[in-house]
C-alpha cells in the first residue's frame, strides 16, 4: 500500500449529483470488495510445495503465533469460521444441555446457534441506545440458577462495556466469552477486544477487515482451558500433545469436531496479518470521511451516526446510520440502488425469528433492538473504496433526503 488515505481520483464528483436518467449508468458501488494484498497466491504456493495443506501447518503456526503476540491471549486456534470458534468455545465452557446463555438478541445467527447445538438456551436481552451492543444493565434481570454464561457481541468493532459484564460473570461464577467476529484490531480501555473474557471468537471472513474468505480463531484467555481447546480443535483427540511429544500416539479422549482452518487459508490470511495496519489505516480513513461528510444531516435531525464511547478505540468494521424510521430507510436503500450503490440493512433479531422463538428465552421487552433492526442502513466500506465514492455515497443520501415524500 503506498498510502493510509483514501485513494483520490482524478474525476471530481459534482456535488448536485448525476442526473437522474443516469444514474443507473454510474460504475457500481458494492457494499463489500474483498482485499487482496498481492501476496496471496505466493504463499498459497508455498503452502503447496510445503506438502502440508491441512490445519496446524507453518502458515496456520504463523497467524496463531501473530494474534497470541498481538493481543496477548494464552493461545490462539485457527478454525474453519468464527461459527466453529464459537461452537468451540461453548464445547471448551461446558455448555450443557438445559444450560443459559445471556446474549444479545441483535447478532448473526450463530451467536444463539451455537449455544443451540449444545442442548444450551440463549436468552435474549436488549441492547443500549449509543453503541448498539449489550445493554449490561439489564444482564443481571436475565440470569437464572441455569445461567452459565455471558455471550456479548462487540457490534462493528466498538467494545462492550466488558468491566460491567465481566463484574456480573465474576458474580455469579458464569463464564464470560466474547462474540469478537467484528473486533480484530479494536480495543476496550487498551485491552484488545477478544481478550478480557475466558474466551474470544474472531472472525476472517471476507467482509472482516482480515480476510481469508471464512475462517476465524478461538483465542483462549485461560492457562486451564488450552490443553482441552486443542482436544476440542483436534477433533477430540489429543494430537497436539503427541506432536509435541507429550504422549507416544494419539487418540479420541473426549468431544471435539474438524474445527481447523487449512493451510490454504492461513495462507492467504498471512498476507493479510502482514498488512494488517495499513489495511486497518485505510478503513480508519474512509470511516472518518462518512462520519465528517454526514455530521450535517445528523445535526439536522435526519440520521443518527454511530457513537463511540470513550476508552474503545473502534477498528472501522462498519460504517452505519440511523434512519427515523423503517419507511426512511427502506426509502435510501432503494434510492442508492438507483444510483448503482448497493447499502444494506443488518440482522433481523434473534428473539423474533422462528428459530429464536422456538429455541430461545425472551425475558424482557426488547424495543431498541426492534428499533434498530428497522432503521439501521450500513454504507459501503472497502479498503480500496475512493474518496470520490464515498463523497458519492454521501451525495445520494442527500438527494434522497431532499426528494423524500412528505405523506406516506
Amino acid at each position: 500500500m503506498q498510502s493510509t488515505e483514501i485513494a483520490k481520483t482524478t474525476t471530481p464528483t459534482d456535488r448536485t449529483g448525476p442526473h437522474p436518467a443516469m444514474r443507473s449508468a454510474l460504475p457500481k458501488i458494492p457494499f463489500n470488495r474483498p482485499y487482496a494484498t498481492g501476496n496471496e497466491f505466493g504463499y498459497i504456493g508455498e503452502a503447496i510445495e510445503n506438502l502440508h495443506l491441512s490445519g496446524n501447518g507453518p502458515f496456520g503456526e504463523r497467524c496463531a503465533s501473530w494474534l497470541e503476540q498481538t493481543l496477548g491471549c494464552q493461545r490462539a486456534l485457527l478454525t474453519s469460521s468464527c461459527t466453529s470458534a464459537l461452537e468451540m468455545a461453548m464445547l471448551v465452557a461446558g455448555i450443557g444441555p438445559g444450560d443459559e446463555v445471556v446474549m444479545p438478541s441483535f447478532t448473526f445467527v450463530t451467536t444463539a446457534s451455537s449455544v443451540v447445538m449444545r442442548g444450551a438456551v440463549p436468552v435474549f436481552v436488549d441492547v443500549r441506545e449509543d453503541t448498539l451492543n449489550l445493554d449490561e444493565s439489564q444482564v443481571e434481570a436475565a440470569i437464572s440458577e441455569r445461567t452459565r454464561a455471558i455471550l456479548p457481541v462487540h457490534y462493528a468493532g466498538v467494545g462492550c462495556d466488558l468491566d460491567g459484564i465481566a463484574a456480573i460473570a465474576a458474580h455469579y461464577g458464569l463464564t464470560l466469552i466474547e462474540d469478537a467476529a467484528q473486533g480484530i484490531s479494536a480495543f476496550y480501555e487498551g485491552r484488545p477486544l477478544g481478550t478480557v473474557g475466558d474466551l474470544g471468537c474472531v472472525s476472517f471472513h471476507e467482509t472482516k477487515n482480515l480476510i481469508c474468505g471464512e475462517g476465524g480463531a478461538l483465542l483462549i484467555n485461560r492457562t486451564d482451558w488450552v490443553q482441552r481447546a486443542e482436544v476440542v480443535q483436534e477433533k477430540g483427540t489429543d494430537r497436539a500433545d503427541f506432536l509435541r511429544g507429550g504422549v507416544d500416539r494419539y487418540t479420541w479422549i473426549d468431544l471435539g469436531s474438524s474445527f481447523l482452518m487449512s493451510e490454504i487459508k492461513a495462507a492467504f490470511l498471512w498476507a493479510q496479518i502482514e498488512l494488517a495496519q495499513e489495511i486497518l489505516a485505510r478503513r480508519l480513513s474512509i470511516w472518518r470521511a462518512y462520519h465528517e461528510r454526514l455530521a450535517s444531516l445528523e445535526q439536522a435531525g435526519l440520521l443518527r451516526r454511530p457513537s463511540i464511547p470513550v476508552g474503545r478505540e473502534h477498528n472501522a468494521h462498519m460504517y452505519y446510520i440511523l434512519c427515523a424510521d423503517r419507511r426512511t430507510r427502506d426509502w435510501l436503500i432503494a434510492r442508492l440502488a438507483e444510483s448503482n450503490i448497493h447499502a444494506l440493512f443488518h440482522y433481523v433479531p434473534l428473539h423474533s425469528a422462528p428459530a429464536g422463538r422456538r429455541f430461545g428465552q425472551t425475558p424482557a421487552a426488547m424495543p431498541v433492538t426492534d428499533r434498530v433492526s428497522e432503521t439501521l442502513l450500513r454504507l459501503p466500506l472497502w479498503v480500496q473504496m475512493s474518496e470520490a465514492e464515498v463523497e458519492r455515497v454521501c451525495v445520494a443520501i442527500e438527494e434522497a433526503y431532499e426528494s423524500f415524500p412528505t405523506s406516506p
